[in-house]
């Protein structure tokens, strides 16, 4: 069986995402120094090499430094966890179950009103549009539709988005992965803001046909911004409908 990358990777993601939990918990509080590798992977009960990396990505994301003579310390001010938490739908629904995306439509198109505005692209420009169906357990949990601004904006703001995105198209990948997820992996290093608003509505008769639900459905509609620098470089909207997998969401003060 071949093991995907992000297969191998999901331990030192979890163990990371302890690590982040544990300084915002206050067992490493913000100044403080950590203990020394043998001494961390004891505590946390994990081999060297997985905390190893989990550190690097926690040094690369400004929740670390490393001081010579000290070691690694925690930021004096870490970086708050909260709706700013830039993660794939796919990785957040489900509550654990596996979750599989299977592409409706992967197409180039003209702005629309949404894009314009979200994206503010110009009348003329080709965007990338993915519409996918996310299901958990073999029962549909989401359907999300997914806009990359135009590619010679993304030159200028993430050419590592503008590359990953071509890299990956045409290709089966593209049929089973979310752009979010695309532009996620793209983004080591680059610093990523996003906005969401969350509204209640009802399936309709198309999402309802593709859902496998009545029109009149309800269902819980996000609108999702995320920039790079100051420049949106992708849109979406996602379609989560009464009954689905559980999304939860986390908050900070």
């Amino acid at each position: 069986m071949v093991v995907s990358s992000a297969e191998q990777r999901r331990p030192v993601v979890v163990l990371y995402e302890r690590i982040v939990d544990a300084i915002h918990a206050g067992t490493y509080p913000p100044g403080s120094t950590l203990p020394s590798e043998p001494k961390l992977a004891t505590e946390l009960g994990v081999s060297r090499p997985a905390l190893r990396e989990a550190l690097l990505l926690l040094q690369e994301d400004g929740l670390l430094s490393v001081r010579r003579g000290v070691g690694r310390t925690v930021a004096d001010r870490p970086p708050r966890r909260g709706f700013e938490h830039i993660q794939p739908l796919e990785e957040l629904i489900g509550a654990g179950a596996p979750v599989r995306v299977r592409a409706l439509l992967r197409a180039v198109e003209e702005p629309t009103d949404f894009t314009a505005q979200h994206l503010l692209a110009a009348a003329r420009a080709r965007l990338r549009f993915w519409e996918s169906l996310l299901a958990a357990d073999g029962t549909a949990a989401a359907l999300s539709q997914e806009w990359a601004a135009a590619e010679d904006v993304l030159e200028a703001a993430h050419p590592g988005f503008a590359r990953a995105l071509e890299a990956v198209a045409g290709t089966p990948d593209a049929a089973r992965t979310s752009m979010l997820a695309v532009l996620a992996g793209a983004s080591r290093g680059v610093p990523l803001s996003a906005h969401s608003s969350v509204t209640a509505t009802l399936v309709g008769q198309r999402r309802g046909e593709q859902l496998g639900r009545p029109a009149d459905t309800p269902a819980v509609l996000i609108t999702q911004v995320v920039r790079a620098g100051d420049t949106p470089v992708m849109a979406a909207k996602h379609m989560l409908p009464t009954g689905a997998a559980a999304l939860p969401v986390l908050q900070s003060n």
